[in-house]
């Protein structure tokens, strides 16, 4: 069960995105988290688009001044066959 402090900091930006912000108590900065899963490489290329412009223009509604963390899942499947990419593989 969250609090409702924690159900009022978080804020859906469609499906895979989701962003959370917290005020800090001790310097009272807000601290602003951006979970995300990226559609996979099977995908079309609109829906791939679409995803990244919904990321941006959540990444661009923080404060530049807030910190931001970005973390999830960004370097879903690419295919059966993984040669030639595995500097982009986690």
């Amino acid at each position: 069960m969250l609090s409702k402090e924690a159900c009022n900091a978080r804020k859906s930006h469609g499906s895979g995105i989701i962003k959370a912000s917290f005020k800090t108590k001790k310097e009272g900065i807000t601290m602003n988290f951006m979970q995300c899963y990226a559609p996979i490489s099977d995908n079309s290329d609109d829906y791939k688009d679409h995803f990244y412009q919904r990321l941006q223009l959540a990444m661009e509604k923080c404060p530049i001044k807030d910190p931001t963390i970005l973390m999830g899942d960004l370097n879903a499947k690419v295919r059966i066959d993984n040669t030639g990419y595995e500097d982009f593989m986690g």
